[in-house]
């Protein structure tokens, strides 16, 4: 039974928060930023209202996942940190004597709770909305790219995972009592998954007879990680695989297996919309998904800045329809119209025909293809088949016997033309050099937290890795950004 949010119990303690939180705490600003009564607001329907034992509050489920994606932490290390850390007391609205949840409460919130709700469009429109009350957003403009996150299971096997957990556990262990080693139960001589799993028990079981090592922060939090792995993972161990990631290209000779998030910021660095896919994903094609989402947010878009990722004609012609400048440079291959062979046949401008690498012009051109195909219509140019028959050069440029010797080159699109004469103004090269801004932005979310590996498997999963940790980094914008003014 889940009842209204209230604020923390009176207690003769709540004085020693004035004291160890200050001011300018990270937690406190936050707190004294964001109403988080919202967050009730949108899961009171998952919770009965008349029956039951009381749930734990939804805000403060809501915010124990918010201190794991600040501090890039396990479940099991935030809530340990909240039975100490006054700062998370305070935040989690606790008294300084109340004890914490168990640490499996949070798996049951993320799978009970916050399934089947589009936790990560509420939670960027929520920061938007704030930001546009702060009068901190004042730009019309979204810079937009994609931000890669591996998956987290197929990148080693399962036992592969396991030998590097409790490896790390061992290692922590050696340094501070060594003679542990003979203590610890003898490594599997198997392959089997099964055999290290069980290995992995026994490690631990061992370990936590000896309580004073467990007291160690260096290894109670490896120990803690392989618990978990072992406890809340078997299911996906025993997978062996995540259904769902998928095999993207950072280059063309560059690979990564797992999701892609497509990203929309204002010139301001705040996330105005984001669109989680699988990896092997094309960055052009949701050009118009962010565009929409962050007018939703309630962002005025009149420019768009990306990579040539997002230059294609079918985006061009979106963003003349909604009146927004594209600042994309034109694929190079576009604005050269498509050739093949390009060192074999060249083009005369004063005949405005083709000569090939024999030195024999065209003799006519004609245009194919229409342009409600949707794609590009060609000009093809035609040669005297007779000088094709005697050429030295016919091997692999004219099929013996062929009545017809061409070569095509595409033409641009209408659209294409147009944007190719305002990629070469001044105005399109001051704004490109803004893209920069979003590059930063995604290190951020890798680096600082943890966004450049899965927390778990499955689209579901990332999306809401990904919901937490971009509300995380727009908090943390907002509060810098109202700092200067």
């Amino acid at each position: 039974m889940i009842q209204k949010h209230k604020t923390a119990v009176s207690s003769p303690y709540m004085t020693i928060y004035d004291l160890v939180v200050p001011a300018d705490n990270l937690l406190r600003k936050i707190n004294d930023l964001l109403d988080f009564s919202f967050v009730y607001e949108e899961l009171k329907n998952k919770y009965c209202h008349d029956n039951g034992r009381n749930a734990i509050d939804p805000i403060r489920m809501f915010k124990y996942l918010l201190l794991k994606t600040i501090f890039d932490l396990s479940d099991v290390d935030g809530v340990e940190r909240s039975k100490y850390d006054m700062s998370f007391k305070y935040f989690l609205d606790m008294t300084p004597e109340e004890a914490v949840i168990e640490p499996s409460s949070l798996t049951k919130f993320r799978k009970l709770r916050l399934q089947d709700m589009n936790l990560l469009d509420l939670l960027i429109n929520k920061t938007v909305e704030i930001a546009i009350e702060k009068k901190i957003i004042k730009s019309k403009t979204i810079i937009v790219d994609s931000t890669h996150t591996k998956a987290r299971y197929n990148q080693k096997t399962p036992r592969e995972i396991l030998m590097n957990r409790s490896k790390n556990v061992r290692k922590a262990i050696y340094k501070v009592d060594e003679a542990m080693k003979e203590r610890f139960p003898t490594k599997p001589t198997t392959d089997t998954l099964d055999d290290e799993i069980t290995y992995c028990q026994k490690l631990v079981e061992v370990i936590e007879k000896e309580a004073h090592l467990c007291e160690y922060p260096k290894i109670k939090e490896p120990l803690n990680l392989l618990k978990e792995t072992i406890a809340d993972d078997m299911e996906q161990l025993r997978s062996m695989r995540d259904q769902d990631a998928r095999v993207g290209h950072k280059s063309a000779d560059s690979s990564f297996l797992g999701y892609k998030t497509h990203l929309a910021i204002c010139e301001e660095r705040i996330i105005t919309a984001a669109h989680i896919t699988t990896g092997e994903k094309p960055d052009g094609k949701q050009l118009p998904t962010l565009v929409e989402k962050s007018k939703v947010a309630g962002i005025e878009v009149e420019e768009a800045i990306g990579d040539m990722a997002y230059s294609e004609k079918d985006n061009i012609s979106y963003c003349q329809e909604e009146d927004i400048k594209l600042i994309s440079k034109l694929n190079p291959v576009v604005t050269q119209g498509i050739r093949k062979k390009e060192d074999e046949f060249e083009f005369n401008k004063d005949a405005g025909m083709f000569v090939c690498k024999a030195g024999h012009l065209a003799i006519r051109k004609k245009r194919h293809g229409k342009t409600e195909t949707g794609k590009n219509p060609t000009l093809r140019y035609y040669f005297d088949v007779k000088k094709c028959q005697t050429c030295p050069f016919q091997e692999g440029c004219y099929k013996k016997g062929a009545k017809s010797k061409t070569y095509s080159v595409s033409i641009k699109s209408t659209e294409q033309t147009d944007q190719e004469e305002f990629q070469n103004s001044e105005y399109f090269k001051k704004k490109a050099k803004e893209r920069y801004k979003i590059e930063a932005k995604n290190s951020e979310l890798k680096h600082r937290h943890g966004y450049d590996v899965a927390f778990s498997s499955g689209l579901v999963g990332m999306e809401l890795q990904g919901a937490m940790a971009i509300f995380t980094v727009n908090l943390k914008r907002i509060l810098k950004l109202m700092e200067r003014e």
